[in-house]
């Protein structure tokens, strides 16, 4: 049996702390958990941010942060589960650019942060204290990565073009308005 080292602890600290965050903003999107407020609330939300249809984006959003970080916490289909992570940071993101980068001033920081964690994951793979480990990397080989990050980045490329388009056809007054929070 091969050692586990102290790589293989700090991959696991990452991918539980990365994981369980997404997981838990997930559920908080679609079931109202944790102070959450549910997919009906959030769907309006996300309709008032530009995500269109709001209800199926939020369910998007939700399902998204919360596989992901389900996969990246078990480290299991790392490089899918980094790349869907980014995606749906990318377009949390997206809504908060407008207000700068640190989180404070209700920037983009806290979502960069978590996107560029998972995409370190995705690369770094999940170590031996893993899923995949366990199943003989069958759902993590070297050329999943590339893949993975891009289609995600086309998804994404989609998701939050459409949504930029729609908010450039809103009369100015309307757009700034949301981003307000």
């Amino acid at each position: 049996m091969t050692c586990i080292d102290r790589r293989d602890v700090g991959l696991l600290l990452l991918r539980l702390g990365i994981g369980g965050v997404l997981a838990a903003h997930g559920t908080q999107k679609l079931f109202g958990w944790f102070g959450g407020h549910g997919l009906a609330a959030t769907g309006g939300f996300m309709e008032s941010v530009g995500y269109r249809p709001g209800k199926a984006s939020a369910l998007a959003s939700g399902l998204a942060e919360t596989g992901s970080g389900t996969l990246l916490a078990l480290g299991l289909a790392t490089p899918a589960a980094g790349a869907a992570a980014v995606g749906a940071m990318t377009g949390a993101a997206a809504v908060h650019v407008p207000n700068g980068f640190f989180a404070q001033g209700g920037g983009y920081e806290y979502p960069a942060t978590l996107a560029l964690t998972a995409a370190g994951l995705a690369a770094s793979g999940p170590g031996r204290l893993s899923a995949d480990a366990l199943l003989g990397h069958s759902v993590n080989r070297d050329w999943m990565v590339p893949a993975a990050f891009a289609v995600t980045a086309a998804v994404t490329a989609l998701v939050v073009g459409a949504r930029c388009r729609r908010l450039r056809e809103k009369p100015e007054g309307r757009q700034e308005a949301l981003f307000e929070e």
